[in-house]
C-alpha cells in the first residue's frame, strides 16, 4: 500500500530502518504531484517544457492564447500550411510580433521565442522539442503528423480526434513501444470523459454510461454546409464577421463529431458504442442517472457500460431544462445499500431508485486547457486519456441516395455522416471509417442511411494512411472475426 504523508512523517520521527534521504524523496514526490509545481521546478532548472504546435485554427489559437502565460513552457514552433494565417492567429491572441519573429528552431531556442513554418517536418527536426500538439482536425494529415512525431521521438497530444478514432489504438501502441506518450487533449470532451470514467472506477463504482451533452435534433442529421448556419440561428452577417468553417460546424450539427468522439471514448475506456449507433436521448442534469441506466431498470440504455449523448433539444425542438450542452458526464451504480445511502446523504442526483447517480463537468474550454496534457506527458509520463483498444468505430453513412461516380466529401460535408458502432460490427461490415471518406469515388450505388463499405468505393489516394488503418484493423481484430 502506498505510504501516506502521515506515515512518512511517522517513519521520519523514529528512523526505524528508513533513511532520511528516502523519506525526503518520498515527501518530495508527494509535494510535486501538482503539475504546476513540477513545471516550476523545470523552469528553475532552466529546462522549460518545449512544445511544437501543428495547426493554427480555432483550437490551435486557444492553445496559443494560454501558452504565452505559462512560465516554464516554451512554444518553440508553430506549423501551418498557411503561414499568414498562423501569424494572424498569434497576433489575434496577443503575441507581440517580436515573440514569433524567429526564423528557425535554433533562433527560437536561443532567443526564447517562437518560429512559424509551413512544414510540420521543421518541428520534427527540432530535437529539443519534447512534445507535438496535432490540431489540424484532418484525419489524413493528423495520422502522418503523429507518425512523424513518434519517429522523431516526441510525445504526441492528439487534438485530432478524427485521426485518433481511425488509427489511434495503433499509434498509442507504437508510442508505448518507444517509451513515449500518445494522449488525448485535455479540455476536449473525450479526455474529460475518460477522466470521469477513471474517477468512477478508481472510486469502486460500476460505470453505467458516459458521454457528453450536445445540441441535436433528428432533423439535423442531414444538414449540409449550405444549411448549417440556420441550425445555429446565425445570420449571414454574423458568420461573415468570424472565421467559421462551415464543414467543421456542420460536423457538429449532423452528429458526426459526436460519433467520432464517442467511439474514441470507447477505445480509451473499454465502454461500448450501442450496436445501432448513438441514440441521443434528451436529458437534463436532473435526469442523467434516470436516462443513462439500463433499460431493465427503467433507463434508455440497452445495457450497462455504453457511451451516448445527452441531447439538449427534444425531438420537437424544445430546449431541455438544465441541459448539459457544453459538458460531459458519467453515470454509475452503488454496489450496496450503504453506498446507496451515502449517495442520498451527500446530495447526489440519482434515479428514483437511488442506486444510480451521476457526476458531470458542466463546461469544457478545449484548447485553453490543453497544456495540462502537454505537462502530464512530459513531466509525469502519463496521458490524459489514450486509445487502449479498438472497441468503437466512426463509420461513414450516406446522407442521400448516391450513384456510382459520385464523390464522398468527408466529415461535415454533403454526402455522409458518421455513426458510432462497435468495432466488431464495423469489421464484419467492412465499413469505411469516416476518416477515409474524403475525396473518394463511389463505384456502387448506395442508399440513404446505408453504411458505406470499402467495397463501395475506389481507394486510389492516401494509400499510406489506408495501410496504417489496415494494420490497425489487423493488429486489434478480434480472433472471432476473419479478415476478408
Amino acid at each position: 500500500m502506498p505510504q501516506t504523508y502521515g506515515a512518512i512523517r511517522g517513519a521520519e520521527a523514529d528512523c526505524s530502518g528508513v533513511t532520511r534521504a528516502a523519506m525526503t524523496d518520498a515527501r518530495s514526490r508527494i509535494r510535486n504531484m501538482n503539475l504546476y509545481t513540477l513545471l516550476q521546478k523545470r523552469a528553475e532548472q532552466g529546462r522549460p517544457v518545449r512544445v511544437g504546435l501543428i495547426g493554427a485554427g480555432k483550437f490551435g489559437s486557444m492553445v496559443l492564447a494560454q501558452a504565452q502565460r505559462i512560465h516554464g513552457m516554451h512554444m518553440v514552433g508553430v506549423a501551418d500550411l498557411n503561414i499568414g494565417k498562423a501569424r494572424e492567429s498569434l497576433n489575434r491572441v496577443g503575441w507581440p510580433a517580436e515573440r514569433y519573429s524567429a526564423r528557425n528552431c535554433g533562433e527560437a531556442l536561443k532567443q526564447g521565442t517562437t518560429f512559424v513554418t509551413g512544414s510540420a517536418q521543421d518541428l520534427f527536426d527540432c530535437d529539443e522539442i519534447d512534445c507535438i500538439i496535432e490540431a489540424t482536425g484532418h484525419p489524413l494529415f493528423g495520422t502522418r503528423h503523429a507518425l512523424g512525431a513518434l519517429d522523431s521521438n516526441k510525445h504526441v497530444i492528439m487534438v485530432n480526434v478524427e485521426a485518433d478514432v481511425m488509427v489511434g489504438p495503433l499509434l498509442a501502441q507504437m508510442a508505448r513501444e518507444k517509451g513515449l506518450i500518445y494522449s488525448m487533449a485535455y479540455g476536449d470532451q473525450p479526455a474529460l470523459i475518460c477522466e470521469l470514467v477513471d474517477w468512477a472506477r478508481a472510486s469502486g463504482f460500476e460505470v453505467t454510461s458516459a458521454g457528453k451533452g450536445m445540441n441535436f435534433e433528428p432533423r439535423y442529421r442531414y444538414s449540409t454546409p449550405d444549411t448549417v448556419w440556420g441550425f445555429f440561428g446565425w445570420s449571414e452577417e454574423f458568420v461573415a464577421k468570424g472565421d467559421f468553417n462551415p464543414k467543421m460546424y456542420n460536423s457538429f450539427t449532423d452528429g458526426t463529431k459526436a460519433a467520432i468522439e464517442m467511439a474514441a471514448v470507447a477505445n480509451g475506456t473499454g465502454l461500448d458504442c450501442p450496436d445501432d449507433g448513438l441514440a441521443f436521448p434528451p436529458a437534463g442534469l436532473h435526469d442523467l442517472a434516470r436516462v443513462f441506466r439500463p433499460a431493465a431498470d427503467g433507463g434508455r440504455m440497452s445495457r450497462s457500460g455504453l457511451v451516448d449523448i445527452a441531447a439538449s433539444q427534444e425531438p420537437d425542438g424544445r430546449e431541455v431544462v438544465n441541459n448539459i450542452r457544453y459538458g460531459v458526464f458519467v453515470t454509475f451504480k452503488a454496489h450496496n445499500d450503504y453506498a446507496r445511502e451515502c449517495f442520498k446523504q451527500y446530495g447526489l442526483l440519482t434515479d428514483p431508485s437511488g442506486w444510480y447517480a451521476s457526476m458531470w463537468r458542466p463546461f469544457h474550454i478545449i484548447g485553453l486547457e490543453t497544456s495540462v496534457s502537454v505537462l502530464s506527458a512530459v513531466l509525469r509520463n502519463e496521458p490524459t486519456g489514450t486509445s487502449k483498444e479498438f472497441r468503437g468505430d466512426a463509420v461513414a453513412v450516406a446522407k442521400k441516395d448516391m450513384q456510382p461516380g459520385e464523390m464522398l466529401d468527408g466529415e461535415g460535408g454533403y454526402a455522409v455522416w458518421a455513426n458510432a458502432i462497435p468495432a466488431s460490427r464495423s469489421l464484419e461490415l467492412r465499413a469505411l471509417p469516416m476518416g477515409l471518406a474524403h475525396n473518394v469515388k463511389l463505384k456502387r450505388a448506395i442508399k440513404k442511411d446505408q453504411i458505406v463499405s470499402y467495397d463501395d468505393v475506389e481507394m486510389v489516394d492516401d494509400l499510406d494512411v489506408l495501410a496504417v488503418r489496415r494494420k490497425m484493423e489487423d493488429t486489434f481484430r478480434p480472433a472471432s472475426i476473419v479478415a476478408a
